[in-house]
């Protein structure tokens, strides 16, 4: 239920953009999109940007990344999607079915033809929510509105994305690879909105990467709504490696049916805010939820990392490790909430957060929570934060090697525990080595377009 808060001038400003542009919102848009527009501005005016009053939001301050006169792309604009001159994550031993998001917009590849199996969709999801109603309505409502302002500004202002449709007991060889790509000659607001619907049988890897192409503010606002039927088998990775000067609020919510399995898997190497939302339902027995993140962070940078999981049927299972390494005056915030509903009999649910702290500046908060109404479960939640053990360090240059190729081979040992997690055997090894280089403080360029700011 939504909770009237003092609304100030920040939040008054963009429910004045919303009125302004709400009669264009409805004209070009579906009604699928439309369904939720009103109820959804009507809750962010409840809300507002969420303060540190909030809850949900008490560890992480987003009054400065919502400050700048920020300019909103409601439109498409003309643009060719040439994956020749796109990088692929520089990941380039991996082969994957790649697809481009512009600032928010979906455009098709129209330099690869891909190798789609048969009846699976990559499109736009402001064409297929115009074209294909029928595979959006039963599920368009995965994210509540009315539990988080960030979730209400998207769905007022969504006009597009990336819509994933993989149908029943079709296997999806090759990734699919999203490019999410955020470059304006000016300081620009994003409001993507994305759809996965994978149905009984199925199984896909996906893999989204979050860059910015120049030095210009950015806020980008995202929702990714997953539905895994039965059967089904979905890998969703995420690589953000954005610039100091970027927001990136991710929201994800997935919704998963009897027997099947989601794993997914957060790399944060790089952003000046960073704020994941991942919220998990097993609505059918036997389901099993992998969650797995890490993040490498230095000078101001902040990553918050909130999980949801709730267990809704009997005899499923959840596991969650999130890992940290901060440096300088960064900080960081985890907070992992699993519930088990009364009927949710014979569940295992485990969760665990591990934050390594590189100075004295450097801040981490953490806070994990079991809510359990069934008698019948295995659960486990638990959080450090600490510095580099020094009996181990004293034990490796004992052996003769020196103290910074130590620190640095134990901060690799350290985060190797969730980069071990990754399937896609290219792309494991390329994380690790750009963990190496984060953790060695190289600033690192993919190719000619993807511009790190030392600032």
């Amino acid at each position: 239920m939504s909770v009237l808060v003092d609304r100030t001038d920040l939040s008054l400003k963009y429910t004045a953009h919303y009125t302004e542009v709400k009669d264009e919102l409805f004209a070009n848009s579906s009604d699928i999109l439309n369904a939720q527009r009103k109820k959804a501005f009507q809750n962010f005016v409840l809300q507002g940007i969420p303060t540190r009053k909030n809850e949900n939001y008490k560890y992480t301050n987003l009054n400065l990344a919502f400050t700048p006169d920020f300019k909103f792309i409601h439109t498409r604009e003309e643009k060719k999607a040439d994956m020749g001159e796109v990088f692929r994550c520089d990941v380039p031993q991996l082969n994957t079915n790649l697809a481009l998001v512009f600032n928010g917009w979906f455009y098709k590849n129209e330099t690869e033809k891909g190798d789609l199996p048969e009846g699976v969709i990559l499109d736009s999801l402001d064409s297929i929510s115009k074209e294909r109603p029928e595979l959006l309505e039963k599920y368009a409502s995965l994210a509540n509105v009315e539990e988080d302002p960030m979730v209400a500004l998207n769905t007022a202002f969504a006009k597009d994305g990336f819509f994933l449709y993989v149908p029943k007991n079709v296997v999806v060889e090759n990734p699919i690879q999203i490019i999410n790509l955020l470059q304006d000659e000016k300081d620009t607001f994003a409001t993507q909105r994305n759809f996965i619907l994978v149905e009984d049988g199925a199984k896909v890897q996906v893999l989204l990467c979050d860059h910015t192409l120049n030095l210009n503010q950015y806020l980008n606002n995202s929702v990714t709504e997953i539905f895994a039927g039965n059967n089904a088998e979905v890998e969703f990775y995420t690589l953000q490696n954005q610039h100091n000067k970027a927001t990136n609020i991710n929201s994800v919510f997935i919704d998963q049916q009897r027997d099947s399995r989601v794993t997914t898997h957060t790399a944060s190497l790089h952003g000046g805010l960073i704020r994941n939302n991942l919220k998990f339902a097993l609505n059918g027995e036997n389901a099993e939820a992998n969650m797995f993140g890490m993040a490498f962070m230095d000078k101001n940078q902040h990553v918050d990392n909130f999980t949801q999981v709730i267990h809704a049927a009997p005899h499923c299972e959840s596991n969650q490790l999130y890992k940290n390494v901060l440096h300088e005056k960064s900080s960081g915030a985890f907070a992992g909430r699993i519930h088990v509903v009364r009927d949710a009999q014979k569940t295992n649910a485990f969760q665990r957060n591990n934050n390594l702290l590189l100075t004295d500046e450097a801040t981490m908060q953490t806070k994990p929570q079991l809510i359990i109404d069934a008698d019948d479960v295995k659960c486990s939640h638990g959080a450090t934060v600490g510095q580099i053990d020094e009996e181990a360090l004293f034990y490796l240059r004992a052996r003769g090697i020196n103290e910074d190729q130590a620190r640095l081979m134990m901060m690799n040992a350290f985060a190797h525990e969730v980069v071990k997690e990754i399937k896609l055997e290219p792309l494991r090894d390329r994380i690790d080595e750009l963990v190496d280089k984060r953790l060695k403080g190289e600033v690192s360029r993919c190719h000619d377009c993807a511009y790190q700011c030392d600032c």
